[in-house]
Parts: C-alpha cells; sequence; structure tokens
C-alpha cells in the first residue's frame, strides 16, 4: 500500500505544479503580459486574469495539501 501512496502523491503533485502553472501563464494572457498565440481570446481579458489567479490559487493549495501529509 506504500507503494501505491507514493504513486498518487507524486501524480497529484504534478497535477498541483500543472495547474499552478497553467494559471499563471492564463492570468498573464489576460494582463495582456504574454500576448502568445496572438489570435487567442483571452489576451487582455480581465476575465482571463481573474480565472488564472484562481486556478494559480488551487493548484499551490493542492501542493500544499499533498505535501503536507
Amino acid at each position: 500500500m506504500d507503494g501505491l501512496y507514493s504513486v498518487i502523491r507524486i501524480v497529484l503533485t504534478v497535477m498541483g505544479v500543472l495547474m499552478f502553472a497553467s494559471g499563471v501563464f492564463f492570468a498573464l494572457q489576460g494582463a495582456g503580459i504574454i500576448m502568445w498565440p496572438a489570435d487567442s481570446f483571452m489576451l487582455k481579458s480581465t476575465e482571463w486574469v481573474h480565472r488564472g489567479i484562481m486556478l494559480a490559487n488551487f493548484g499551490l493549495l493542492q501542493l500544499y495539501i499533498v505535501r503536507r501529509r
């Protein structure tokens, strides 16, 4: 059982990192700092700044919970 717990912990850690990185990327696109890809609907949209920040925070929360146990 200890091996399965380690695998689940690694998977949840990777998911948390990916959520955080995606959230930061979305927020920077929404803020107009990252203007790639040029035809993205998320560019300079405050809605995506808020969504990106929320996603990044969920990723950090998941990392905190997984690493705490």
